[in-house]
């Protein structure tokens, strides 16, 4: 794992620069995803490489600062850069790190930006945080974020949107709450990376599977 100081000062870091955003994307959600990393990290055989450890840390803790969604300077996308050049993490661990963050979304999976040679690091760091996009934790973080902006649960009327591109994912559309299950999050189990994300995603899949499936039955008044 990364040096505790370093560590110490990252997670300082999360809490004030994420303290004004809803539940979905809060400190929690961080926290999650940095255990998430490391254990996957473990069984993916990384546990003899500290640097590799650090990086998965690192990554996984940095990475939703500046997220665009909740961008309220331009001059929040530089502050994790910032971060690492103070706290003298070497540059080839700090470009990873940078790679993981600015290369993991699902819009630049869209763009074909994640398509290249992955390294294990990525893979691992990007794969914890799909998996704290689905199964229970993913459906609760679904409904927070669709209810702070004000979102409808459900519209038949308006479909998912389908084979959407980068710019038509980012676009703040008139959208429902559980189309996002159709877009994005429901895609996620087949775009895991490594053997034991696809492990653990087989499962969150399927509880989100059994809730869509009961939740149209009851919008319809069938159960």
């Amino acid at each position: 794992m990364a040096r505790k100081e370093t560590v110490k000062n990252a997670e300082k870091l999360v809490e004030s620069s994420m303290k004004g955003n809803d539940a979905s994307h809060d400190a929690a959600h961080v926290w999650r995803v940095r255990d998430v990393a490391l254990s996957l990290a473990r069984e993916e055989g990384l546990s003899s490489n500290p640097q590799s450890l650090e990086i998965v840390e690192l990554a996984a803790l940095l990475h939703d600062i500046g997220d665009y969604k909740y961008l309220r300077d331009p001059s929040e996308e530089n502050i994790v850069e910032n971060f690492l050049q103070q706290e003298g993490i070497e540059e080839h661990q700090k470009m990873k790190i940078l790679q993981i963050i600015k290369g993991m979304g699902f819009k630049d999976e869209l763009a074909g930006l994640a398509n290249g040679e992955l390294f294990p690091e990525f893979g691992i760091v990007q794969d914890a945080d799909r998996l704290d996009a689905i199964g229970a934790i993913g459906i609760a973080r679904c409904f927070t974020f669709g209810g702070s902006r004000g979102r409808v649960l459900h519209d038949p009327a308006i479909q998912p949107r389908s084979d959407l591109s980068k710019e038509q994912y980012m676009k703040k559309d008139e959208q429902t709450t559980v189309n996002h299950f159709h877009e994005k999050l429901l895609k996620l189990k087949d775009l895991m990376k490594t053997k034991a994300g696809q492990k653990r995603a087989e499962r969150r899949h399927k509880f989100m599977v059994e809730f869509l499936k009961e939740f149209y039955e009851e919008w319809d008044g069938r159960a």
